[in-house]
């Protein structure tokens, strides 16, 4: 046995429907996971060419899955506070219309290293803006630009906005191509980009944004598209009530049935939010086999409402858990995502609605399976990729929490003190390994108010 060999020692070791192991231990050769035990690494087996990482006072999880952002929203952060969802889009639109490639690779760089420091290894972003004077590819460009900077799998959606206000739309026409040009450049950006290896580091799916910003052609083609060429299919559905009186009123039916008659529907489709459903829609959901990507803090944000997650989960629907555009979660980091969708839940359902361990399966497994990737993450498990992530559980504010699922649930939130990717650090001893977080700061505020100037809402 070659390669680079490393372990993990001396931590809690925890996995989707494993008990936890504690202390124990993750071996690690190359880019997968070798061996995962409980106790003390046996000599016999880890010899001295094993390089040992004491990891006491720790907690190991499998790295964290974010199944919905939007990347170049971080550098528009804490505008329109107090609005709902359709206000806050017409507030933002226009400014959004001003952004350049450059912006858009800051404010990713930005957006994923505050995944990596809340313990997220892979994310899907949904790209679904392209301002009329900008090449809609090099911005998708500046996006992986920025993820091979930080060092996280981007699973890229592919968005695209046909329905412009003059035709009935919500976005204003400077923000939307045609059908033909959406078809054309997400089928361009499979072909040039996707990768479907199982290591992969990018991978594409095709995403008409909303039924109010997308017109039954987009979706109905991006879904032949999508099946064409073996990708999958993301998309916002149900998120509001102001969405739902819009399909009822243009369609006459509630926002699953209209996207459902368009091919949207089935085992490659993962949505985002689901915070309206009926008891219906949901068995619907998982006879299909769709998926759903929940966002807590940016449904209270806007104040849409609390997606019905543990009802999802009992009837059978595989959930995982994004962030959303940091624009309407101005916090965007997946643990913090996790208290959120556990409290939530409860004060919807209960407080048996749901269990630190469904959390934990939601924001690693739940994830891998809204990508069509859990043969290959989000589980601690010999040949799984080694993308994972330490916490730690030692510090006066876990002191005295003797469950070490509900410390890091239920306890304060808090940044990872390592990440891996692929086995190699991402982030070491709560930093970023490949970036500057000064600087990047830096980069980020400049670049935020030349926007804002130019979008004429600098103070």
């Amino acid at each position: 046995m070659g390669g680079r060999r490393f372990l993990l020692c001396g931590a809690v070791v925890a996995s989707p429907g494993v008990p936890l192991r504690s202390p124990g231990y993750v071996a690690v050769v190359d880019n997968r996971i070798y061996d995962v035990g409980e106790g003390t690494p046996p000599d016999t087996v880890y010899t001295s060419e094993w390089r040992r990482l004491d990891l006491s006072g720790c907690l190991i999880t499998p790295g964290l899955i974010c199944t919905h952002h939007h990347l170049y929203q971080t550098i528009t952060r804490g505008l329109a506070p107090d609005a709902t969802l359709f206000e806050w889009l017409t507030t933002l639109y226009p400014l959004w219309a001003h952004l350049t490639p450059e912006m858009v690779e800051i404010s990713s760089q930005a957006g994923l290293a505050l995944l990596a420091l809340s313990g997220c290894t892979t994310v899907a972003d949904h790209a679904y803006l392209f301002p009329k004077d900008v090449d809609p590819f090099e911005w998708i460009q500046a996006e992986v630009a920025a993820a091979q900077r930080v060092g996280l799998r981007l699973y890229l959606a592919r968005g695209a906005m046909d329905l412009g206000r003059s035709q009935g739309g919500l976005p204003p026409d400077e923000v939307v191509e045609t059908i033909d040009e959406a078809l054309m450049r997400m089928a361009q950006a499979v072909k040039q980009l996707h990768d479907p290896k199982p290591d992969a580091h990018v991978r594409v799916a095709l995403g008409p944004c909303s039924p109010f910003s997308a017109s039954s052609q987009l979706y109905r083609e991006s879904a032949r598209l999508a099946r064409s060429l073996g990708v999958r299919l993301h998309t916002h559905l149900a998120e509001t009530m102001d969405e739902e009186e819009y399909t009822r009123e243009r369609f006459g039916v509630r926002p699953y049935a209209y996207v459902r008659s368009l091919g949207f529907d089935g085992p490659d489709l993962w949505v985002a939010h689901a915070v309206h459903l009926d008891e219906e829609e949901i068995a619907a959901f998982a006879e299909a086999g769709t998926s759903v990507a929940h966002c807590p803090t940016s449904n209270g944000r806007l104040g849409a409402g609390i997606a019905p997650v543990a009802q999802m989960m009992r009837g059978g629907v595989n959930v995982g858990l994004g962030v959303d555009g940091a624009a309407s979660n101005e916090g965007a980091q997946m643990q913090a995502e996790l208290h959120q969708a556990l409290l939530f839940a409860r004060a919807k359902e209960g407080p048996t609605a749901l269990s630190t361990q469904e959390v934990l399966t939601m924001a690693t497994l739940g994830g891998a399976r809204c990508l069509g990737w859990e043969a290959e993450m989000g589980k601690l498990e010999p040949g799984m990729l080694a993308d994972m992530a330490a916490w730690r559980i030692d510090s006066l504010t876990d002191s005295g929490i003797h469950d070490p699922l509900a410390a890091w649930v239920l306890g304060t939130p808090r940044a990872a003190e390592a990440v891996w990717v692929d086995g190699r650090p991402v982030v070491q001893s709560g930093r970023l390994v490949d970036l500057d977080m000064e600087v990047l700061a830096c980069e980020l505020d400049t670049h935020s108010r030349r926007l804002l100037q130019a979008g004429g809402m600098m103070r």
